[in-house]
């Protein structure tokens, strides 16, 4: 299993490991010390990827279920990655292929794509198929989230 994913450096390119469970966070570059923002694009993931981020984020995550031949999935592209930037540090924004990994779209028996779910410590809060506004991708997210003290 998967417990960390690799980033870049936006200052100096330097890879970073960074937890699954901080993902959301910011960090420090472990070469410059420069700042590493919390992720802020939707991030292509396979079985491994999907099953390590869903279990250990502690943020609310939007998977996209989509595939390259998919007009409105490719109408929705731009969607999702402006949820993705406008939800930095508060929610994750997955993607993934389903022509790619068709067991993951099995898993959660999606039938028609676009095909957006909404987890949150590690269950399935939501899924609904077909096209939404950045409006109402963020909604969603925003209801995942653990209620604040």
């Amino acid at each position: 299993m998967t417990d960390a994913l690799i980033r870049r450096c936006p200052h100096c390119g330097a890879k970073n490991r960074v937890p699954v469970s901080r993902l959301a966070d910011e960090g420090r570059c472990g070469a410059c010390k420069a700042a590493l923002p919390p992720v802020d694009e939707p991030i292509d993931v396979g079985p491994a990827e999907f099953d390590a981020i869903i279990s250990g984020a502690t943020v609310p995550v939007l998977v996209d279920f989509w595939a390259p031949w998919c007009g409105p999935c490719r109408m929705a592209a731009p969607e999702v990655a402006g949820v993705a930037r406008e939800m930095a540090g508060r929610a994750l924004v997955l993607k993934v292929n389903t022509e790619e990994h068709p067991e993951l779209a099995a898993r959660y028996r999606v039938q028609a794509i676009p095909n957006f779910a909404v987890f949150f410590g590690g269950r399935l809060l939501l899924q609904k198929p077909g096209l939404a506004p950045r409006r109402q991708l963020a909604a969603w997210l925003e209801q995942g989230a653990p209620a604040r003290a």
